[in-house]
């Protein structure tokens, strides 16, 4: 079996690009790392060994990209997947929370009946910026009446300090870039 790729190698293949997506955002690309099959699986292995002893029953993926990582780590886990969308995406009845992020703001849904008391689960997004989006999810999980057993994220921009506005939730980020 080939070795995974470390973590300065998959750092490596970010690509920022400046004035993304409007001008004095330095985004941060992870299509690079994505597309690498390696770094991939990597990037999900990760997530699901930090887990893995926390007896998970639901990933929750937060829309869209945090959809790539969440759902192979919820097979992995022998968990459901559950998605978190933008408003207007999800058919049936939806609970809603507003946030903000580094470069705006907007609003999440979950489905009514996606998880109910006693469920354990863990959240999976691509980036922790602001920590907006990710804290709105986990206000949905909770209004739901679930447990979170923690935030999972491919990489976190430490200077926007999205980590203080989930204060209590174990916060796991496999890249960091300050």
């Amino acid at each position: 079996m080939t070795p995974l790729p470390s973590s300065e190698a998959l750092r490596l293949l970010l690509r920022p690009i400046p004035d993304f997506p409007k001008p004095g955002i330095l985004f941060q690309d992870i299509t690079p790392l994505m597309a690498d099959a390696a770094a991939l699986k990597a990037s999900v292995t990760w997530i699901t060994n930090a887990f893995r002893g926390e007896q998970v029953t639901h990933v929750v993926g937060i829309d869209s990209r945090g959809f790539i990582f969440a759902a192979p780590v919820a097979i992995a886990l022998g968990a459901g997947f559950v998605p978190v969308r933008k408003p207007g995406k999800l058919p049936a009845l939806v609970l809603r929370a507003e946030y903000r992020l580094e470069y705006g703001s907007g609003s999440l849904e979950i489905h009514q009946d996606a998880l109910k008391p006693g469920d354990r689960v863990l959240l999976v997004d691509d980036v922790l910026a602001t920590g907006g989006t990710m804290s709105a999810s986990v206000s949905l999980v909770k209004r739901l009446g679930a447990e979170v057993v923690g935030c999972a994220f491919l990489l976190e921009l430490a200077a926007l300090s999205g980590r203080t506005r989930l204060d209590g939730e174990r916060v796991e980020c496999l890249l960091n870039v300050p």
